[in-house]
């Protein structure tokens, strides 16, 4: 049996170019969140369940895409929240100490970004969780989430859990409000 995973990232933040944001709860630009659920809404199966980011750049979309089609409520799931960048959430990513960047790439699977912050290895056992039951539930399934998550998605579909190496890492996710869908084989 063949289920669809909608893997929608939220509509562009209100965020400065090149600042390090993940779990740091930014908004995102509202007319842009109105037309990224209008696309969706002409998409998305009506009996599809939407499952959302807790971050507000995510909820709003949620939000906005559930008051054009009706039926239950968004379902808010933390392990859909972008990765944790620790002390880096808020800086500029070319402010970051060469050293710290190289730290983790050097140890992508278990450096914890920001020195406080989530390890790829954590955020990849979180995303993971929430496959596994997301690929469990009856009928389509849409994420509503971060380039980050959607990236480890389809990374896990790929039968990949843990990453040895940074540059395993996908370079491409949807762009700001867009997304993609997997098939998935269900038993």
């Amino acid at each position: 049996m063949t289920a669809r995973l909608w893997l929608v990232r939220h509509a562009l933040p209100q965020v400065a170019p090149g600042i390090c944001y993940g779990a740091q709860d930014v908004a995102a630009d509202s007319a842009a969140t109105s037309e990224a659920a209008d696309r969706l809404h002409a998409l998305l199966p009506a009996a599809a369940q939407l499952v959302t980011s807790p971050r507000r750049r995510c909820t709003a979309l949620a939000d906005a895409l559930h008051a054009r089609r009706g039926g239950a409520m968004p379902r808010v799931d933390a392990r859909l929240a972008e990765m944790d960048f620790g002390r880096w959430e808020g800086r500029a990513w070319n402010a970051i100490a060469a050293a710290e960047l190289r730290a983790w790439t050097d140890d992508f699977a278990g450096y914890r970004a920001g020195g406080h912050g989530e390890s790829a290895g954590a955020f990849m056992a979180r995303v993971g969780a929430a496959f596994d039951e997301s690929t469990g539930a009856a009928g389509d399934v849409a994420w509503i989430t971060h380039a980050g998550v959607i990236r480890a998605a389809m990374l896990i579909a790929q039968g990949i859990r843990t990453l040895a190496r940074a540059d395993w890492w996908p370079m491409q996710a949807p762009p700001f409000g867009q997304h993609i869908v997997l098939e998935l084989q269900r038993d």
